[in-house]
Formats: structure tokens, C-alpha cells, sequence
């Protein structure tokens, strides 16, 4: 503390941010890019103070708030921040990032492939998942066999598994040729999607999340791509 005021490092506080690493933010200084109270600063070693007003080129720096991605999730990684014996899609992220304590928003299987939300605020993302809010999950499948008008009314009357699981209602949407659909739920189980079409006897073949809420995939995003969500698909997730 210095005059009651917290301090630390200029490069600290730009690397806070996420948006640069440690060593990208000592460039930034060095270079003449970084005022603080209007004074240009080229020490990355420079304390300054909570209150102090810190520019790059010009912009007021941004804070450590929350923070919101979207991924497009490939197959062959977990949807966990850390696993001893296998990749995670944290993995994908910049190192920046991964200081800033995000976690994924729900989970998709290690084949699944798709949309995913990455953030580090947990009130929004326990809304997201509480079965009380009913928000959507939109995936995109495709089966080993014909789908068939039977199997729509069954998931949309609600699926009791072998195992005395209850599926909610959700609706079955079947795709020209009968053998990929897409699939609307409200709740996530263990494996639900998969052991839904087991219980019909058409086991998935293929499976890909195209959308979580009011979210839709950017089908730019190729796989393992991501970005940061725009400040409507987030104010979206709030009102969802």
C-alpha cells in the first residue's frame, strides 16, 4: 500500500487485462504506447496506484471484469480447466487467457464438437445450467439408421431411459434422408443426447452443438477457433 492506495506493476495491470501477455504488455510501455494520469510511462516496472488512469494508445485501459467466449469445440478434448491425462479446451486459449480463471458454461462429451461457453463469471453461467431457466441446447446429429416420425413424438412426450432416467420434453426436428436431425433440449444429463437415440435404437454417429440459449454458433469459427462474444449475444445472455 502507498498513501492507502493499493499499487502494483504497470506491466501486472496491463496483463490483468487478458488482452496481453506479460511480456507483449513490457513491449507496449517500452514503446511509448502507455500513459498513466496522462504522462507517457516507458517502465514496465513503474508501481502505480488502483485509482491511477492507465491509456493504450489512448484508450482508457479496460478492466479485469468478466470475460465471455465462444468456442467452436472440436472433438478429442475435455470440457474441464484441468485434467491429469487428457487435453482440455482451455488448451485452445492463449496463455493470457487461461490466467482468468475460465471454465467452461455446461460440458460437451470429448466427441461432441461445437458451440461452448468460456467465462469466468459463475453467476451468469449457474443461471445458464439451472434446470429452473429451461434454456435450449440445439444440437445437430446424425445416426446410424432412419429416424422416423415415431421418434419425434417420443421426445416430444418426455423419454424414460432403461435406467429410470427421465428426459424432459424436447422436440426432434428430422433432416431430409432421416438420419441426422435436430435436437432441442432444456437440461443436460450425462450422455443424454446419445443415450436418448440409443433408447430408439439409432445410435449417434455424429454430434454438434449449433446452439446454448440465446447463442447460435459462428459457423466462421472453425474448429478450435474462438472469439469473444459481442456486447449483444451477451446483454442476449443476461436477458436469457
Amino acid at each position: 500500500m502507498r498513501g492507502g492506495r493499493t499499487v502494483e506493476r504497470l506491466d501486472k495491470r496491463l496483463a490483468a487485462t487478458g488482452r496481453w501477455s506479460r511480456k507483449e504488455a513490457k513491449e507496449l510501455i517500452r514503446s511509448g504506447r502507455v500513459t498513466v494520469d496522462d504522462q507517457v510511462c516507458r517502465v514496465p516496472e513503474e508501481k502505480v496506484a488502483d485509482g491511477a488512469r492507465v491509456q493504450v494508445d489512448g484508450a482508457a485501459l479496460e478492466g479485469t471484469g468478466p470475460v465471455y467466449l465462444m468456442l467452436n469445440k472440436p472433438a478429442g478434448l475435455v470440457s474441464a480447466t484441468e485434467d491429469p491425462r487428457q487435453p482440455t479446451v482451455l488448451c485452445l486459449l492463449p496463455e493470457r487467457y487461461r490466467r482468468l480463471g475460465l471454465f467452461p458454461a455446461g460440458r460437451l462429451d470429448k466427441d461432441t464438437e461445437g458451440l461452448l461457453l468460456l467465462t469466468n463469471d459463475g453467476p451468469l453461467a449457474h443461471r445458464l445450467l439451472s434446470p429452473r431457466f429451461h434454456v435450449d441446447k440445439v444440437y445437430y446429429l446424425e445416426v446410424d439408421g432412419v429416424l422416423e416420425p415415431s421418434d419425434c413424438r417420443a421426445v416430444e412426450q418426455g423419454m424414460e431411459l432403461a435406467d429410470g432416467t427421465v428426459c424432459r420434453p424436447g422436440v426432434l426436428e428430422i433432416l431430409p434422408g432421416g438420419r441426422a436431425a435436430r435436437l432441442t433440449i432444456r437440461e443436460g444429463k450425462y450422455h443424454q443426447v446419445k443415450r436418448m437415440m440409443a433408447a430408439r435404437g439409432k445410435p449417434v454417429t455424429y454430434l454438434k452443438r449449433v446452439a446454448f440459449g440465446p447463442l447460435k454458433l459462428d459457423e466462421t469459427l472453425p474448429g478450435g477457433g474462438w472469439r469473444a462474444l459481442t456486447e449483444e449475444e451477451i446483454q442476449a445472455l443476461f436477458r436469457q
